[in-house]
């Protein structure tokens, strides 16, 4: 057998045993859930009316399933493509392509029923493994009770999720990881880190579960175990943008500093692409956090207009606050503050108030300006293209902001009790943000571990880096044999 297809299959033989044993030993939660974060198939008891399925609920999914598709292809694309130098461009697309495309056939194998089925509270089980007994007739539950879509748009939905998740790392070591090395971490990570990470904050029976308090306590008792303390994560701060920064830092470090890091300019060489690319991160992202809600409702038109108002925000802080502080503002801050906005309101949009969106995206602005300038001088990283500054600090401040904005005292929405059908009274705001920095702190540790031993695998297998020659030639060249311009 070729040596390095021998290396390659034992490093799957040794991801394959380690989640076997992870979803043997996962851990039951005990604690009572406090909010809906996101739908797994729909389960009504025996005696309730039959599901309601809208067409214009189903609609508006597929549309924002498309939309969050175009957030990766091209859009992701396009902005890491932009920023990187011309020699690295095609690399860049063709990572996001490529990964975009094994994440989604991972997905529809395994990782979505890993992540949405009923199992252990941080490892879902197999009930779908190869999309088994999933029909078109098959649905999911939303967060509406007696109201449905159907499963095949939730899967694909959410598996749009999980490959953008994938494909936000490469920004942290672009320009000198091998090619085939990141497609193995990816698989790894995917498996032992977002799918968990999925399950903890995302998996729950659905709201006709909750019928009364003994059927709450069943239903949480079959949540994940994020979800069961109640945390709050509308459309992924925790499960996407933490949990992907974390990863990208990791690899930053263990992938090693680019050749001439600190001594050369490494300028971006298309900022005309890098701006058309958040236009369209932004746009799609209408479908990554108004989609979340899984319904055409208010709760959409919320996360909507949210997503509009807190991105506008951070680009004008970033702006303003480059401008201070340089003298002048930058096409690249503008593009990089709207980025840090839809972060930071990806785990709130859906319960905070309109000004409570506002307050985060220019708070957002200024703290991911410092991320990718004070904060990543203090790491001492090459972090390539700020995920972690943006993504990671974004999505931490989003996060634990959320706690905070989703109070109805100041705008929020509230949590809302399906057992008495309707809001909680005592929204407490201490309560909640330590129930937020809980699930902040699980996905650095839990993704940082699972990231480390990844690369290390890898490493092992079959090497993080590319040769100093081809990284000074540069990837496009090197690793896929083309150029994306020529003279």
């Amino acid at each position: 057998m070729n040596p390095w297809l021998k290396r390659l299959v034992s490093a799957g033989a040794v991801a394959l045993a380690l989640a076997t044993s992870l979803m043997a030993t996962g851990l039951h939660a005990e604690d009572k859930p406090a909010a809906a974060a996101a739908s797994a198939p729909a389960a009504a008891p025996a005696d309730a009316p039959a599901p309601v399925l809208n067409k214009g609920d189903t609609a508006w999914m597929l549309v924002s399933t498309a939309f969050v598709i175009l957030m990766t292809l091209p859009g992701l694309g396009l902005f890491y493509g932009g920023l990187v130098r011309s020699k690295n461009m095609l690399s860049v697309l063709m990572q996001c392509f490529v990964i975009f495309s094994l994440v989604m056939i991972l997905w529809a194998i395994y990782g979505y029923s890993i992540a949405f089925t009923e199992g252990g509270s941080c490892f879902g089980g197999l009930d779908r493994l190869f999309l088994k007994g999933m029909t078109p007739d098959s649905t999911a539950a939303t967060f509406s009770k007696g109201v449905v879509i159907p499963e095949m748009v939730y899967m694909a939905f959410q598996g749009a999720f999980a490959a953008i998740s994938c494909a936000l790392i490469i920004g942290s070591f672009a320009e000198r990881a091998k090619f085939s090395a990141i497609l193995v971490f990816i698989i790894i990570w995917f498996t032992f880190s977002y799918l968990p990470m999925a399950h903890m904050a995302w998996f729950w029976p659905g709201p006709d579960a909750f019928t009364d308090q003994a059927a709450a306590d069943k239903a949480t008792a079959a949540s994940g175990w994020l979800f069961a303390k109640g945390a709050l994560d509308f459309a992924g701060g925790t499960v996407v943008h933490i949990n992907a920064a974390v990863a990208g830092l990791v690899g930053s470090f263990m992938v090693g500093k680019r050749i001439g890091f600190c001594r050369e300019a490494f300028k971006p060489h298309n900022l005309t692409m890098t701006m058309a690319g958040a236009s369209l991160l932004w746009f799609g992202w209408f479908g990554f956090n108004a989609g979340s809600a899984l319904e055409a409702n208010g709760s959409a038109a919320l996360a909507f207009i949210n997503t509009l108002l807190a991105t506008a925000a951070a680009v004008l802080s970033w702006t303003f606050g480059e401008w201070l502080g340089k003298g002048k503002p930058s096409m690249l801050g503008a593009a990089s503050g709207a980025v840090a906005g839809l972060v930071a309101i990806t785990p709130a949009a859906g319960f905070v108030g309109a000004m409570g969106a506002i307050v985060l995206g220019l708070i957002a602005g200024l703290l991911c300006l410092w991320g990718v300038t004070g904060l990543k001088a203090l790491l001492g990283s090459d972090d390539s293209l700020d995920v972690f500054g943006v993504h990671g600090v974004g999505g931490i401040l989003g996060a634990l902001g959320t706690g905070i904005f989703a109070a109805p005292s100041l705008g929020g929405t509230g949590i809302y009790d399906y057992v008495a059908n309707k809001v909680a009274p005592d929204y407490s705001i201490a309560s909640q943000l330590w129930i937020q920095a809980q699930g902040v702190i699980t996905t650095i540790i839990w993704s940082g571990v699972v990231a480390l031993i990844a690369y290390k695998l890898v490493d092992l297998v079959i090497g993080l880096r590319v040769a100093e020659d081809e990284e000074r030639e540069g990837l496009d060249v090197t690793s896929h044999g083309e150029s994306a311009y020529h003279d």
